[in-house]
């Protein structure tokens, strides 16, 4: 039996692969499940396909060389095509943490790595093992790589800046697009550059871990507080001379009746879920994944319709009081 093309293969996938099931096994909070992660490495895997079609046509028509594409043009068109997805569930607050971008980002990358070296040996039918070492450990774990840079870009401008899809995608697209690049110049040789991504990748990874895990537990814990507190607070009834009866005694005079009630219903339903969540973090931090009761999808439902009477208006008003940031907002 010829072992030489099952060589080729196991060398094409499985270590992309190995590297995605370590970013998922080293999440502590478990916050992007199997069902995510494999419709994101079909989305990478048809945005793979699209980019070979586009890469064909474009080359074509430049009427350029092909390694002169290769190294120019191909890395912008590629990482464009990847990133648009990564944009999408940043903005659809889909992404909680700079953890999670970065194992979307790699996801979609993997997925991408996987149709093309699939298409590869297909094409390259006289390549050696060497070949697909570079493919392999090097050009696969690239591509995972530089669409997980861009993820944690994006997902950072979008945590701190109230930016739309197109400002949010230029500054991670422009540096995944010049890694990609640099990687494609081939400066020095194939091998040595799929060496320097295996020796420096990891720790890198490592330390985007730790940055994660630390600003998540300072979340967890200031904003866990600062929620009982206004819980208890709002709970207690007399809430006249506390620091949310103050702020809603200032707002009522620009609302009617009957939407203040909903205000403070909002409010209320709101710290509850918010604690809830937090709650179900420190849970699954502790490898407990509690399930969703009946009673808190009831509130959601209930917060659908206070959101929606309330409407956008009642919402700003209530912006100074309860900070609700992306991640807020994601984490319901």
């Amino acid at each position: 039996m010829n072992l030489y093309p099952l060589a080729e293969i196991g060398i094409a996938f499985i270590p992309i692969l190995l590297f995605l099931a370590a970013l998922q096994l080293f999440d502590s909070f478990k916050l992007v499940n199997l069902q995510s992660l494999m419709v994101t490495l079909l989305v990478g895997g048809a945005v793979a396909a699209l980019a070979i079609f586009i890469n064909a046509t474009v080359s074509y028509w430049l009427q350029i060389s092909y390694s002169t594409f290769l190294r120019f043009v191909a890395p912008f068109i590629e990482e464009a095509l990847k990133i648009v997805y990564v944009v999408i569930l940043v903005r659809a607050n889909r992404v909680g943490f700079m953890v999670d971008a970065a194992i979307y980002g790699f996801a979609v990358g993997a997925g991408f790595a996987i149709v093309e070296n699939t298409y590869y040996l297909n094409v390259l039918t006289e390549a050696g093992l060497s070949t697909w070492f570079v493919r392999g450990f090097g050009t696969a774990v690239m591509h995972g790589g530089t669409t997980a840079a861009a993820a944690i870009i994006i997902k950072n401008l979008a945590h701190r800046k109230n930016w739309g899809i197109g400002m949010l995608f230029i500054p991670g697209y422009a540096a995944a697009s010049l890694l990609h690049m640099l990687y494609n110049l081939f400066i020095l040789p194939p091998i040595t550059l799929t060496l320097i991504i295996l020796i420096t990748l990891p720790p890198l990874v490592y330390a985007i871990f730790k940055a994660s895990e630390e600003q998540t537990q300072q979340w967890l814990g200031t904003g866990l507080d600062n929620e009982m507190e206004m819980l208890q607070t709002l709970l207690a009834g007399n809430i006249a001379d506390t620091r949310i009866g103050r702020y809603i005694k200032s707002i009522q005079d620009n609302f009617p009746d009957y939407m203040m009630a909903d205000i403070i219903g909002y409010i209320r339903i709101y710290l509850e879920l918010a604690v809830k969540a937090k709650g179900m973090l420190i849970m699954k931090e502790s490898g407990i994944d509690p399930p969703i009761d009946e009673e808190t999808k009831a509130q959601f439902r209930e917060l659908r319709f206070l959101e929606q009477s309330i409407g956008p208006t009642g919402k700003l008003a209530l912006q100074p009081l309860l900070k609700i940031g992306r991640t807020d907002l994601w984490q319901l």
